[in-house]
Parts: C-alpha cells; structure tokens; sequence
C-alpha cells in the first residue's frame, strides 16, 4: 500500500488500533475483527521475541485475505530494526521516539514514518526529518491541551495520539475536538479478560464504536 494511501486511511477512520501477541492465531483474530469494525490501518507492536516472526506470517494473512488494510510496525527503535521490517514488507512504521535514522529509512522505502513526540522541539525536528503525522506519547501525561496550545505555532501538523485515549465519546471528543489526526488505542480496545474468553465480537463492537464516535463527532463540528 503506498505512503499516501495509508495516511488517507488513517485520517479518515481516525482510529489505529494497537496489538502485540505471540500467537499468530490470537493476532489473526484480533485483526479479523478490527477489520470486521472498520479499522483499515492497524499496527502491530514490536514487543516480545518472536514479534518479527509473528509480523511476517500476519503480513501474508492480511494480503491475502483482509484487502484495503494497512499493516505496520510500532515500537521501532532504530534503523537496523526498520530495515528489517521494511524488508519484510510493512506499510509504515511507528516509533516510541524521534530517531531521524529511522525516518530515512522509510523515506528510502516511500512508506510512512510516524515517530514519538512530546515537545515542540520534537515536534519541529520530526517535520525537518520527514514525517508527516507525528505520534504524541503519552497521551495521557502531555494531554489535550498540549496539542490545542501548538495548533497556534503549527496550525498544519498532524498529531495521532496514543497512551491514554479511551474508547468513548468523552474521550474522542477531547481529542479531536484538540486537533488530533488520529487516536491510537491498545488495551482500551484488547482487555486483557476479552481476550482470555477469546470474545472477539466484543472487540469488533468496541472497533466499531470508537470509529463511529470519530465520523459523530467531525458531522457534528
């Protein structure tokens, strides 16, 4: 999927879900039922050992059978990582943190780079390095207004937001009503519980709502 394409989607339904398991066959449930939500971006996290392995077989999963869905990397420190998975195919990556290394390595690949921010200088640095969507992390620590107060300096950045955001209309109507392109959310989405009964209905609801309260809120304005 090109550059463009991914961050058109992932503007448009404004919600990037966020996952990491070591089962493939949990991953692919997960992403089924993201996908059966709405959610066309989707990023799976670099977080435990067998992460690339589980990536690469979850990369052919979704060519195969989930058409239109972006998949990426997150939790890419550094640019000898990126490489690795750009090599393995990934639509964009995401990073914890601003490291311009891995920045080039995407702008090499044509594929979007989405790094960690949480300061204007960051912020700056990132857009100087070539990203078009920065990620603000955390979410919950900077908070909504951080990203209201830079919209004065830099009226055009694109923020998503991750750590913090919950799946519901307070939540998404803080933050978009900030500014934000995108929100990202994890555990909000995955509970730990719903997962152990393998209730992944549960997850498409949860998918889907959150989607819906974006294209509410944004009718709305």
């Amino acid at each position: 999927m090109n550059r463009e394409t991914t961050l058109v989607l992932l503007n448009e339904v404004g919600v990037l879900p966020l996952f990491y398991h070591s089962d493939i066959e949990v991953v692919k449930e997960v992403i089924n039922a993201s996908y059966r939500g709405g959610a066309r971006v989707f990023e799976f996290t670099n977080r435990g050992e067998n992460a690339y392995n589980v990536f690469v077989e979850l990369l052919a999963y979704v060519k195969e059978s989930l058409p239109g869905l972006s998949l990426g990397i997150g939790t890419v420190y550094d640019a000898a990582t990126a490489r690795k998975f750009v090599d393995a195919g990934t639509d964009f990556i995401v990073t914890p943190c601003l490291n311009p290394e891995v920045g080039q390595v995407c702008a090499t690949a044509n594929i979007p780079w989405i790094p960690g921010i949480s300061t204007l200088t960051e912020i700056y640095n990132a857009q100087q390095a070539g990203a078009e969507v920065v990620k603000l992390f955390p979410g919950d620590v900077v908070g909504s207004k951080f990203v209201k107060a830079i919209k004065g300096p830099m009226p055009n950045v694109k923020i998503m937001v991750t750590g913090g955001v919950q799946p519901t209309k307070e939540s998404i109507e803080e933050w978009f009503g900030a500014g934000v392109y995108a929100v990202g959310l994890g555990s909000n989405l995955f509970p730990k519980d719903i997962l152990a009964e393998g209730n992944y209905s549960w997850i498409q609801q949860k998918v889907a709502e959150s989607i819906t309260l974006v294209k509410d809120f944004r009718k709305a304005v």
